[in-house]
């Protein structure tokens, strides 16, 4: 269990802005793993629930053989995102 108020990935490890993360992405019938930086970590009211999201970057590093269309940023869930590299992006403070 983490501390109150922080958003952290499905191992518990802490996230913040800056940092390199793995999530899943759907590609028509197919699921692939990509590689992106958390831009924004907030938490939004879903059903009277938390849920925490985070606003990514996506590298373009990507399991699979078809090219992403688009590298614009997108909001997701935390619920399957799991932290690669801390404080990935320098000049970032926490």
């Amino acid at each position: 269990m983490s501390k109150r108020g922080v958003v952290t990935d499905y191992a518990g490890d802490e996230l913040y802005a800056g940092d390199l993360v793995a999530y899943a992405v759907r590609q028509g019938n197919r699921v692939r793993l990509s590689d992106a930086i958390i831009l924004d970590v907030t938490a939004v009211n879903v059903g009277g629930r938390l849920r925490p999201m985070l606003n990514v970057q996506p590298t373009g590093n990507e399991s699979g053989f078809t090219r992403r269309r688009s590298m614009r940023s997108l909001w997701i869930s935390a619920e399957h995102v799991r932290l690669v590299t801390p404080n990935f992006v320098q000049g970032q403070e926490r």
